[in-house]
């Protein structure tokens, strides 16, 4: 009888589940909305996990007894007195085999390193760092953003931007063409006007301006470019910090870069080596460029005791076949 393994990616705004056979071939796929318990609540997360899974089941033509093993990666899953609560979670979808639930940055890693350790950091909307070391050990950072000083985000970027506007509008720092470009980007009459639209609240900074920062960077603007080295510096930290954490300094690391962020500038990216590289000189980095919810499936193939190494290369290259059917 073929074993099959299922893979599921909660995220914040979408989720995916995904099964694969035994020999790394992906035969099913399910997907919804929102499932992060911190935006949906718990009742939110079991249904899109029911859902997603009752979707990529029924795709595959299988049913859950069939399933030897299965990964969850589930954003909001950051601390240990958060695991029992997700396991009642996975629990209510009555799989009969062993599962593994780790962070939802995990499963990228996973999904992007060929050896399945190395250092996975996200950059998309906000910022996160997880790292798995050769053994399997974890290390990572909170997850809660500025108020643990963990910086590198869309909405870290557009934040400091607007402080460099501040900064030249006062004359405490240096002209920028960001003045120009965000004064047109919120629609305001001029640079007064857009600085106090946002202090009272009539305009909100969101994560989606962050490739206006770009744009004016690509055009050779000091201050833009600055900003966005320094959200490679703080990103690049992220990972030097987990992999001092993993004492994995002297290693090959693989650092799988997560998210939408790094399309925007490859200094964005050049910057973050170089951060790590001063702590981990052989690092390099991988960009990921398949679903991180293949790191599930190959996580749940570990945790029925398969070496999943051997069969990624057929899981990418069929996934990738299934998304496109």
């Amino acid at each position: 009888m073929t074993a099959y393994y299922l893979g599921v990616d909660i995220g914040g705004t979408k989720s995916h589940a995904l099964i694969a056979d035994a020999s790394g071939r992906a035969v099913g796929f399910g997907h919804g909305g929102p499932g992060n318990y911190e935006g949906v609540g718990w009742d939110g997360l079991r249904a899109t996990l029911h859902a997603i899974t009752d979707a990529a089941l029924a795709s595959a033509g299988l049913t859950r007894d069939q399933v030897a093993g299965a990964g969850f990666g589930i954003a909001g899953y950051d601390w240990p007195g958060g695991r029992a609560p997700h396991l009642e979670a996975i629990a209510s979808l009555g799989l009969a085999c062993p599962t593994a639930l780790v962070n939802d940055t995990l499963i990228g890693l996973v999904a992007g390193a060929p050896q399945g350790w190395g250092v996975g950091v996200v950059a998309g909307t906000g910022c996160n760092c997880w790292g798995r070391d050769p053994a399997g050990r974890e290390g990572h950072v909170t997850g809660e953003g500025g108020l643990f000083a963990e910086y590198g985000g869309g909405g870290d970027l557009v934040y400091r931007a607007i402080q460099s506007i501040s900064l030249a509008w006062s004359m405490r720092g240096p002209a920028t063409a960001l003045t120009e470009a965000f004064v047109a980007r919120f629609g305001a009459v001029d640079v007064d006007d857009m600085l106090e639209g946002l202090s009272l609240g009539r305009l909100a900074p969101t994560a989606d301006a962050a490739p206006l920062v770009f744009e004016v960077a690509a055009a050779g603007d000091p201050v833009a470019l600055d900003t966005v080295r320094w959200a490679g510096r703080e990103l690049g930290g992220l990972a030097a910090g987990v992999i001092r954490q993993l004492r994995m300094e002297a290693l090959a690391v693989d650092v799988v870069q997560i998210g939408s962020l790094y399309s925007g500038s490859p200094l964005l990216g050049e910057t973050m080596l170089a951060t790590i590289q001063a702590v981990a000189p052989r690092a390099r980095p991988v960009r990921l460029t398949v679903p991180p919810v293949v790191g599930g499936a190959l996580l749940g193939m570990e945790a029925a005791g398969i070496d999943f190494r051997p069969l990624r290369e057929a899981l990418i290259a069929s996934t990738a076949a299934l998304y496109q059917s």
